[in-house]
């Protein structure tokens, strides 16, 4: 096996979310490891209070590891995953339906410059507006994949894990 994959859910979900879920397998598929914490007790203190544990907790799982994973996150799961590259080296982000602030949440949307992401959003998302991670990716120049589908995504997985295989193929002929 190589590479290591974490992938976060986002906000009331669950480690054995489609998106994740669908992720994971590919990725074991190839022959990657992959982990998915259970963010469900720090989603219990509502949006913006589970933002810290989250972060801690995904720190955390990094930090256990003897190589920077990639971090794969959908909502809450991309936002926190942003944040967490600020701290800890990361080896990709390939983020889904990222909100670009949390409200009630001090710290906005961001992530570390010159790490290998894609952002993927959709363009009917009803829960984070494309304007914000639009913007960011304008002011980052970052790829960012929008596909006609709402915030879950769920129309949208073959294109999505189509684009998960480019981004494990890249990162692993750089490596």
């Amino acid at each position: 096996m190589r590479g290591q994959i974490i992938l976060s859910h986002g906000s009331d979900s669950s480690p054995d979310a489609t998106k994740v879920s669908a992720l994971a397998a590919l990725a074991e598929s190839l022959g990657r490891r992959t982990q998915r914490p259970d963010y469900g007790s720090d989603d219990a203190r509502g949006h913006a209070g589970s933002v810290a544990p989250r972060i801690a907790r995904l720190r955390a799982t990094i930090e256990a590891l003897d190589a920077p994973p990639l971090l794969v996150g959908s909502s809450m799961g991309a936002f926190v995953s942003g944040l967490v590259s600020l701290d800890v080296p990361v080896a990709g982000l390939l983020l889904l339906a990222t909100p670009s602030e949390i409200p009630g949440y001090a710290r906005k949307f961001d992530l570390r410059p010159a790490v290998p992401t894609l952002l993927i959003h959709g363009w009917r998302d009803e829960v984070c507006p494309l304007a914000g991670v639009q913007a960011f990716a304008a002011r980052r120049r970052l790829p960012l994949l929008v596909l006609d589908d709402d915030h879950r995504l769920g129309a949208s997985m073959d294109a999505i894990a189509a684009q998960f295989r480019l981004m494990l193929d890249q990162l692993a002929s750089a490596a």
